[in-house]
């Protein structure tokens, strides 16, 4: 939770009312108009840890969100905004529904800024006052969101490792508690979400919860068609279709387990196998979804649109971190050497790429070259769709325990167009130092023969990756990281030993 300190309100000594106080600090004033009015600040990521489910991109549009409030039990939200259009200042009030889902309960528009904030204040008391915390919209009967994910629906036997660790565990807290706001809004088409969340799919289907917030958090409207594919984003009269896959272990490898140790190669092993076995693994699902039996292309509602397959790793542990520039060769079928001339500027050289070969099997490089693949639009994909993001966005929100803390390192884009290496980070998780988005991460590989190309404005904050005259051209945020680790600390206090032994 922010502090009055942090809060730089512009308010007019007359307008304190109450919390004029004769001597005081500018902070001790504004923390005197939280206390008389019950209020306390929100963070913006907190804040959006419970709206940015219900927020409509609409609202981004016509308004610009400045200031957040809640109640002291934050049964009650509310939000200060200036009007793009008019520049004058309105504020919305947000109660939980009969599902637990933050919506519109209240508002003004058309006033001044102190005017608007001092009316949010005012009817923030009134709920708090109240007591109220439910806040009945009259159609959450009807419709079919809301999930709890982590009340088995298993037998305990049948449960995965990776769940049982996931929901017993403080350490996942902040996972937790944001997964459980975000599933209030959720639509399960396929009637299956949640028993192949707890058993057979934790990663695909985390990997979709994924994609679901880094798709809203881009503004656009995200809907879950019926029956497929996954997601159809829209904005105006624009749409995009998603189907989300994942890379996983083969049949004969042993499934990761949620206390198996990082699995650290070096860095000859990697290169080697980027180039054989991890073009094949990216390979296998990616041509299974392009020779579906029905086509997804050929659905009455995607025929037209664009098509994009949105894929993450997850065949070993931790092997999303290092398998990203295997995936890259396989859709161009190129791979790119590079040098420094005497003038110590960059050269990077395309070189073709046939075929991948590993342990006998082979695929053709490619798979935008392949029959059929103008029907697919781009690639998704991220390092960072995993359970290790949740938490890092959940604690961001002020979600978890406080005495928890989290490490993050790994490699990042480097903004020097003489430098053929990333670069290192490492910095730990802190409300108010550390920002991270749903989004940081994301690539988009363009299919540059593609029907139906993406109009890259419709994901403003993710990479774009594009093949333009045998090179990759690529177009990344100020911030984007490759791969990272996450470390996960929380002291336990043991028997006869102070906490955090």
């Amino acid at each position: 939770m922010a502090t009055a300190a942090q809060f730089k309100l512009k308010i007019s000594e007359d307008a304190m009312g109450q919390a004029k106080l004769k001597g005081a600090s500018q902070e001790e004033r504004v923390a005197t108009l939280f206390a008389v009015h019950s209020v306390k600040p929100l963070t913006r990521e907190r804040y959006n840890a419970f709206v940015a489910w219900t927020r409509s991109p609409i609202a981004a549009v016509a308004g610009e969100e400045l200031q957040f409030f809640s109640t002291l039990d934050e049964h009650v939200i509310g939000v200060l905004i200036r009007d793009r259009t008019d520049r004058d200042y309105g504020y919305i009030t947000l109660g939980r529904d009969g599902k637990g889902r933050y919506r519109c309960i209240g508002g003004e528009v058309s006033m001044s800024r102190n005017d608007a904030l001092h009316a949010m204040l005012k009817d923030l008391k009134k709920h708090f006052d109240s007591g109220a915390e439910v806040f009945q919209q009259g159609d959450e009967v009807e419709d079919k969101a809301g999930i709890d994910l982590f009340t088995p629906v298993v037998q305990e036997e049948k449960l995965s490792s990776t769940f049982q660790l996931m929901r017993s565990s403080n350490h996942w807290l902040p996972a937790r508690s944001i997964m459980a706001e975000m599933m209030r809004h959720f639509r399960d088409i396929d009637g299956n979400f949640v028993e192949q969340f707890q058993t057979t799919g934790f990663d695909s289907r985390i990997w979709e919860l994924y994609l679901y917030a880094a798709l809203l958090e881009e503004g656009l409207y995200v809907e879950k068609p019926d029956p497929a594919p996954d997601f159809m984003v829209s904005f105006g009269r624009k749409k995009v279709f998603i189907e989300a896959v994942t890379v996983n272990p083969s049949l004969n490898d042993p499934a990761p387990k949620p206390d198996d140790k990082p699995l650290f190669r070096p860095i000859e092993e990697i290169r080697k196998l980027n180039e054989t076995k991890i073009p094949i693994k990216f390979g296998s699902p990616l041509w299974s979804k392009l020779t579906r039996a029905k086509p997804y292309w050929e659905m009455p509602n995607v025929v037209g649109n664009p098509l994009v397959f949105a894929i993450a790793d997850f065949h070993e542990k931790q092997s999303m971190t290092w398998t990203s520039t295997a995936l890259i060769d396989y859709l161009y079928g190129v791979s790119h050497d590079f040098s420094i001339d005497e003038k110590g500027q960059l050269i990077i050289s395309p070189v073709k790429i046939e075929m991948h070969e590993y342990e006998g099997k082979q695929i053709p490089s490619g798979f935008f070259l392949q029959p059929n693949s103008e029907n697919i639009s781009a690639v998704l994909f991220s390092a960072s769709g995993t359970i290790s993001k949740f938490n890092r966005m959940g604690r961001l929100a002020g979600f978890g325990l406080p005495e928890q803390r989290m490490m993050r390192a790994g490699t990042r884009y480097k903004h020097d167009k003489n430098s053929a290496l990333p670069e290192p980070f490492c910095f730990e998780i802190k409300q108010g130092e550390i920002t991270e988005t749903w989004a940081e991460g994301l690539s988009m590989f363009h299919n540059p023969n593609a029907k139906y190309p993406v109009d890259r404005e419709m994901f403003p904050n993710i990479a774009h990756h594009y093949f333009d005259e045998g090179q990759i051209r690529s177009y990344l945020p100020d911030f984007h990281p490759y791969g990272s680790y996450t470390w996960n600390i929380l002291p336990i206090k043991e028997e006869g030993k102070p906490s955090g032994a």
